[in-house]
Order: C-alpha cells, then sequence, then structure tokens
C-alpha cells in the first residue's frame, strides 16, 4: 500500500496549511477526507483495492476533534511524521491512529470513538 495520510475535520485552514507543509519534505500522499464520505471504511479511504466503497452518504455529527490516520508506513516514517508535526507548530493533534489489518474494516465514527476511549483512558491514567 501506497504511503497515506488521512485528514479528518481539519476545519481550522491554518493547522491544516501547518500539518500540509510539514509533511511535504516527507513526500507522502495527503488526503483530506470530508464527513460525507465517513460510513466508508478507513482502509477504502486509505486506498485499499480490496475494500469497496459504501453507497450511503454519512449525515451524522461531525468528529469532536481532529483525526489524523497513518496508512502504508513503517515504523521509521511515523517516527518521522511525529517529529515532522511537533516542529510544525500546528499544535496539538490528539487523535491519531495507524491503519492496522483490524482498524482498516471500520468505518470512520467507529476508528474515532476508538481512539478517543483510549485517549481518555491514557490521560485518567496519567
Amino acid at each position: 500500500m501506497r504511503e497515506v495520510i488521512l485528514l479528518f475535520n481539519f476545519t481550522e485552514k491554518e493547522k491544516r496549511n501547518k500539518v500540509t507543509r510539514a509533511l511535504f519534505p516527507l513526500r507522502i500522499k495527503i488526503k483530506e477526507i470530508e464527513k460525507k464520505d465517513y460510513l466508508n471504511s478507513i482502509g477504502y479511504l486509505a486506498g485499499n483495492k480490496e475494500l469497496s466503497a459504501v453507497e450511503e452518504v454519512y449525515t451524522g455529527e461531525e468528529l469532536e476533534g481532529e483525526m489524523l490516520v497513518m496508512a502504508g508506513l513503517s515504523s521509521a516514517r511515523i517516527d518521522q511524521v511525529l517529529k515532522a508535526l511537533r516542529k510544525s507548530g500546528a499544535g496539538n493533534i490528539p487523535y491519531k491512529a495507524s491503519l492496522t489489518p483490524t482498524n482498516q474494516h471500520w468505518n470512520v465514527r467507529k476508528l474515532f470513538e476508538e481512539i478517543k476511549e483510549e485517549h481518555e483512558r491514557m490521560h485518567k491514567e496519567g
């Protein structure tokens, strides 16, 4: 799978631009996902040709924050992405994930809820 970073709910133009500028030197494709596509699987949105599109259009609530999903990246590349984002001044992006064999079948809302729950658990324990 080709390296791609999916952006969800990056409504603040300046923050989106900082993220894009930070990742540009890494030559990773960046794909902004529209709310109407949230019922599709993460794998399909990342370009997995074995997964099909969903005909239905999502009309529910927007995500409660920005989410960034990295697909097709090695551990070293993920580290480069995270370092570039920290240096960019884009601010905090609390909801980040890597595409996995399990979550590639989840739709956007399901992945967001899982990441949000995990994020909240980590911050309660810490």
